[in-house]
């Protein structure tokens, strides 16, 4: 296993979740949605995140996911990172935008260059030589704090889940189903933070 292909989200009510990401971001192929009904409450343990070229693409972003729903968890606003703003979907996922330039240098758009997936866990050393152990390449790590993957269309990066939620503007605190699926490579398991992955054939056939 060394890549991610696509993006499970377990929600209530597919039909609406698609017209929302098509509306809101414009996902395509990376994000798949199915229907469930397992109690989630709280912080879901995860957050996605669209990197962009520039900060009048955040604002873009950020505008048309509210115009389809979603609410603010923190507006776009200048950090010593760049520039970003967080929203919640109405299916309960967090999503962030967010540049790490600091100046437009085109008209705006709602493009975007990447998808992260930010999975919070408890132990980001241990959760690291995990995946290594599974194949994936370390792209970029600081010390115990964070970790990202090479994996190709969507990349995987580990950050504390306390710090993640202090991120996305949440409290901590969450139980029941995180509501989500890894999809990519050719064995199924679940991570020590409880997230599944499945492989590629089985999330076809579903």
């Amino acid at each position: 296993m060394t890549s991610i292909d696509t993006i499970t989200l377990e929600v209530t009510d597919p039909t609406a979740a698609e017209r929302f990401y098509a509306d809101a971001f414009g996902l395509g192929s990376r994000l798949r949605l199915r229907e469930s009904q397992e109690p989630s409450d709280g912080f879901r343990g995860f957050t996605l995140s669209l990197t962009v070229s520039q900060p009048a693409n955040v604002d873009a972003l950020i505008s048309s996911a509210l115009a389809a729903g979603a609410t603010t968890l923190k507006a776009p606003a200048k950090s010593m990172w760049g520039y970003g703003g967080v929203v919640r979907a109405p299916d309960g996922t967090i999503w962030k935008v967010a540049t790490s330039a600091k100046k437009d240098t085109g008209p705006a758009a709602r493009e975007f260059d990447a998808v992260v997936l930010l999975l919070g866990v408890d132990d980001v050393a241990a959760s690291k030589k995990f995946y290594a152990s599974r194949g994936l390449s370390v792209g970029k790590s600081f010390a115990r704090m964070y970790v990202e993957f090479e994996t190709g269309p969507v990349k995987l990066a580990l950050y504390r889940r306390r710090a993640l939620a202090k991120d996305a503007g949440v409290a901590p605190a969450g139980t029941g189903a995180h509501r989500i699926a890894v999809v990519g490579g050719e064995e199924a398991f679940t991570d020590p933070d409880g997230f599944a992955w499945e492989t590629t054939a089985s999330a076809e056939v579903r």
